[in-house]
């Protein structure tokens, strides 16, 4: 488990959901913007900056290049890295296939399933939220097969030309983008995050439970004592979360 602790007037902020790239880079450019300008508003007090995943709409780490574009996000991390403060990346099922760029080129840790973190005392637990919980056994399928090594390899054979706009079609086509049928609140007893969260719960205790995935901001009290959070996008809402070291809330950024 990571330990963090905040200072006097620091805080710790969460984002998730921003598919830059898609539908296309003309519609994407906007948002990406507002985007860098919120991480250059927060950076002045932000002790630490978790991102939770499908921060592109697609991307594939080929062993010599990467997916073009998104220069502005990059290079705005790449600062707000150089400048001490500690980032974290979830990846999500858009970015599955990371493997060392931003480790590498931006001293930015990256996981690839949920992890455990104590924040000034209080226990989170925080990951992407894909394929957690119970039902959706047709994505389950899907990511064992694209996480496949077999199926990376075969990829990386593609010319980038043809295989990032193979990829962003198949993304758009189906609607993966948009988040449309999964936003909408279902009730607990068919949130699967929830679910998933509560079974957790029966053996170790967490204040706070953080996801994305599901393009739709929610606050949920657990049992009292644990929330969960889900983050919402950067397509529909440009919500995040912001923990002062007592609470974690849900906000907006409206600029």
């Amino acid at each position: 488990m990571t330990t963090i602790n905040i200072s006097q007037g620091k805080k710790i902020y969460f984002a998730s959901d921003n598919h830059l790239g898609a539908p296309n880079h003309e519609q994407s450019l906007p948002r990406e913007k507002k985007f860098v300008a919120w991480l250059d508003e927060i950076k002045h007090d932000a002790a630490a900056i978790f991102l939770l995943g499908d921060l592109f709409d697609f991307w594939f780490e080929y062993k010599t290049v990467v997916p073009r574009g998104f220069t502005r996000t990059l290079g705005k991390l790449a600062e707000i890295s150089d400048s001490g403060i500690p980032l974290f990346y979830f990846v999500g099922n858009h970015d599955l296939w990371m493997h060392g760029y931003f480790e590498e080129e931006l001293n930015i840790p990256v996981f690839h399933q949920p992890e455990q973190f104590e924040i000034n005392g209080a226990s989170f637990f925080i990951g992407h939220g894909d394929g957690l919980g119970p039902g959706d056994f047709g994505f389950k399928r899907m990511k064992k097969f694209f996480t496949n090594p077999a199926a990376k390899w075969f990829f990386r054979w593609i010319h980038p030309d043809i295989g990032v706009r193979l990829a962003q079609y198949f993304s758009v086509e189906n609607k993966l983008i948009s988040g449309d049928d999964d936003a909408k609140f279902l009730g607990e007893d068919k949130e699967w995050l929830v679910q998933y969260a509560k079974r957790k719960l029966e053996t170790r205790h967490y204040d706070y439970f953080v996801f994305g995935h599901r393009h739709l901001p929610l606050e949920i009290d657990l049992n009292g004592n644990s929330k969960y959070v889900n983050l919402g996008d950067w397509i529909q809402y440009f919500t995040y979360a912001v923990f002062d070291g007592e609470r974690l809330l849900l906000e907006k950024f409206k600029r």
